[in-house]
């Protein structure tokens, strides 16, 4: 689908259209209401709070939180910035951010590149009211000698500024991230985040790449700790066939590709928590078909970023009227 300026964005590298976007959506947003529509409401309830509409926005688009007001204009019920970590850091070497337009998907080995969770909660705290819920995704810094240290550290520092705070270590572009995802490690981290978050709901965000052994534990392990909802999942090392030229790069996969595996997986934590604990589902989602499937197995919000890329600024709103 084309839109407006996505062959001006397509002309540039991955990343420095990426950027292009970022300062867009930040002006935007600046000029205030003249060019704002309307938010569609359809309130849903998760975690005690009221969101706007079914349709948000995954982490790792505004990283930074540099275009908040902007991002809600295009019709998200929730925006979710970050990740965020507790120092400055300049992630994985470049290139690291690579379209596959043949298959609607990206992929990406950014490492948690941002400029500290300080800056970023500074300018969030100059913003005015907004219209839907605000989540930061907070994560550890590479060298970090004790992640479980970061993440408390950053929930705690967040937990004042968001509606929400999202757990990431499902990201596979962090050298050993993704064992914290498993118990005990797990329930550590959860434990101190839980003691750190105040009142402020807490969300866990997983890989799809996890067998049912590995999602039943994190399940366990989010309920046992408290954790309001569940975000599956994260981007897949997993490799689809693909067609693009750059199908072969390292990273995690998003977009179109994996939505069967996001599909499976939403299924299966739907089958094993049975109701005890909300669910969010990422991963593919590209159009109304697709969410309404993901709310059909047991999503109650969804969240998209890949497709955006692709199909445009237009795709929140559509989302949000179709599931009204």
């Amino acid at each position: 689908m084309a839109y407006p300026l996505r062959s001006a964005l397509f002309a540039l590298d991955a990343e420095r259209a990426h950027r292009a976007a970022i300062r867009a959506l930040a002006l935007w947003g600046s000029l205030g209401t003249v060019f704002r529509s309307e938010m569609v409401e359809s309130p849903v309830q998760l975690g005690g709070l009221t969101f706007p509409n079914r349709i948000g926005l995954a982490a790792g688009l505004d990283k930074d939180a540099e275009a908040i007001p902007g991002l809600f204009a295009l019709g998200f019920g929730a925006v979710e910035v970050g990740t965020l970590t507790p120092r400055p850091q300049g992630g994985n070497p470049r290139p690291r951010l690579f379209r596959l337009p043949e298959d609607e998907a990206v992929i990406n080995r950014m490492g948690f590149n941002n400029g500290g969770i300080d800056a970023a909660l500074a300018r969030i705290a100059g913003l005015g009211p907004r219209k839907g819920m605000l989540g930061i995704n907070v994560g550890a810094n590479k060298d970090s000698a004790d992640r479980v240290a970061d993440y408390a550290l950053g929930v705690g520092k967040a937990a004042a500024h968001a509606d929400y705070v999202t757990i990431n270590v499902s990201s596979p572009n962090t050298p050993g991230l993704r064992d914290l995802q498993s118990r005990p490690a797990l329930d550590e981290l959860l434990a101190a985040s839980h003691a750190a978050r105040g009142r402020t709901p807490l969300f866990l965000k997983i890989a799809p790449d996890l067998d049912r052994a590995g999602l039943e534990g994190a399940i366990r392990a989010a309920l046992d700790n408290g954790i309001d909802a569940l975000i599956v999942s994260n981007t897949t090392i997993a490799r689809p066939p693909l067609r693009s030229a750059h199908a072969g790069e390292a990273g995690g996969l998003s977009g179109k590709p994996l939505a069967p595996l996001a599909r499976q997986k939403l299924a299966e934590a739907a089958e094993i928590a049975a109701g005890a604990l909300p669910l969010i589902s990422a991963g593919g989602i590209d159009g109304p078909d697709e969410a309404k499937r993901r709310i059909d197995a047991g999503a109650t919000l969804v969240q998209l970023y890949s497709a955006l890329v692709f199909k445009g600024p237009g795709l929140p709103r559509a989302i949000a009227r179709a599931l009204a």
